[in-house]
């Protein structure tokens, strides 16, 4: 398998001294040397200016994929094609869902899905390409599909809604994705927000590409907010996998990012914006 270069333009922090600004959210650039995809769009659009200021042009995008429908993820979308133009984006049918938080700093509902309607980005240039399967979007690069949740220690955010005739139920997310890249040495797992639980994404990228080894994990883990026993049992499957790289970033949480930096003292990496992996 060929080379990847994951470079993280949006996260929470900034990890580099190159005026970059940081939002609470994701993105990440994969490039393959013949090919671009950029991987989550952040909230703000600071994709823009920081992908520029570090010498990245975004116009050279070929592909976006989005791992789910929250704002956090989809919100630099627009202004992503606005500078980009028509450009494919591979997302779940349920990208669109009425995804809704509540509770988060004692506040009541709020909405926390994608901010603008489909057919604005359409009008802007999102050529929507919709999946709820795994597709092979290049040699030896997965997009996940749906993901199985055999876990039963793996729990959805209970502060994640999601309205049904008007009555509020847990948000499965099922619109949850993340990329799987297969090198020589293991796969490499990219994660957005891993929703659907870290293990579970994990043993489907063993089971659906037929790789046992895992050489590194990349990406919004949600373990910040996940309960002790998730946690702690993650971290127990994480020491099983003999990793070369662990760089959580985003929803992991700043506690759960100093745990694993202290368990992990070989592995561990960050992954704040700015921030290049090489694979």
């Amino acid at each position: 398998m060929g080379h990847m270069k994951v470079t993280v333009l949006v996260e929470n922090t900034v990890g580099v001294p190159l005026g970059l600004l940081s939002e609470w959210g994701l993105s990440m650039l994969l490039d393959f040397g013949d090919e671009r995809i950029l991987f989550d769009t952040g909230e703000q659009g600071s994709v823009i200016p920081n992908a520029q200021a570090l010498g990245l042009d975004l116009k050279q995008v070929d592909r976006v994929v989005l791992s789910h429908g929250h704002y956090d993820h989809t919100g630099g979308l627009l202004k992503l094609l606005q500078h980009r133009g028509k450009v494919p984006v591979y997302a779940h049918p349920d990208l669109f869902a009425s995804h809704y938080g509540r509770g988060f700093n004692g506040q009541g509902e709020q909405y926390l899905g994608v901010p603008f309607r489909l057919e604005r980005l359409e009008s802007a240039g999102a050529q929507f390409h919709w999946h709820s399967d795994p597709v092979e979007l290049r040699p030896g690069l997965w997009l996940s599909g749906e993901i199985p949740r055999h876990t039963a220690y793996e729990r959805i955010d209970d502060r994640l809604i999601a309205f049904r005739d008007g009555e509020a139920a847990q948000d499965n997310i099922i619109d949850d994705f993340s990329l799987f890249y297969v090198t020589d040495t293991g796969l490499v797992v990219v994660l957005g927000c891993a929703h659907s639980g870290l293990v579970n994404i994990v043993e489907h990228a063993k089971r659906l590409t037929g790789e046992k080894r895992v050489r590194a994990v990349i990406g919004g883990t949600h373990l910040g907010p996940a309960n002790p026993e998730q946690q702690e049992k993650t971290i127990d499957y994480l020491r099983a996998l003999d990793l070369a790289c662990l760089a959580p970033n985003h929803c992991t949480g700043l506690g759960m990012l100093t745990r694993l930096a202290a368990e992990f003292p070989r592995q561990f990496t960050w992954a704040t914006a700015g921030n290049v992996l090489e694979f």
